[in-house]
């Protein structure tokens, strides 16, 4: 194996580990890190890229982004579950300064928003949309 690939690999090992960190930390981007996973690991090795996309709870971030469908209901859910837990629990231990739980509150309220206008994807939805018959035939 060369040294650029060795280092693709770990960089992308790197990135999962930061997208996982994501799924719970409510301020750090999961679908960045792992679209920037998967191409590392696009560039370095096969077998670790279809991993990343086939996987049971990661590939569904990168999928969806790639195909344009957003995030479902459900990961917005927990993401604003657990971004706004963990705030109200930040603001809680440091509540003797004011502007702190302000900003913080701020901030939660901006990503909250953020959260809101990405498009939501809905499995059903998508399933039931029929194809476009090709030019020239009659369905």
């Amino acid at each position: 194996m060369d040294i650029r690939k060795a280092i693709l690999i770990f960089a992308g090992t790197l990135f999962v580990a930061l997208g996982v960190l994501g799924i719970f930390l409510p301020l750090m981007p999961t679908t960045v890190f792992l679209l920037m996973a998967a191409y590392c690991y696009s560039r370095s090795s096969e077998r670790f890229h279809s991993w990343l996309l086939n996987n049971r709870w990661l590939g569904g971030y990168i999928r969806n982004y790639r195909s344009g469908g957003g995030m479902s209901v459900r990961q917005k859910a927990s993401t604003l579950s657990l971004l706004w837990a963990s705030m109200g629990f930040s603001i809680w231990i440091i509540s003797a300064k004011l502007w702190v739980s302000l900003l913080l509150a701020a901030i939660a309220l901006g990503v909250t928003i953020h959260i809101l206008w990405i498009k939501t994807y809905r499995p059903e939805i998508a399933e039931a949309t029929p194809e476009p018959a090709p030019a020239g035939e009659i369905s």
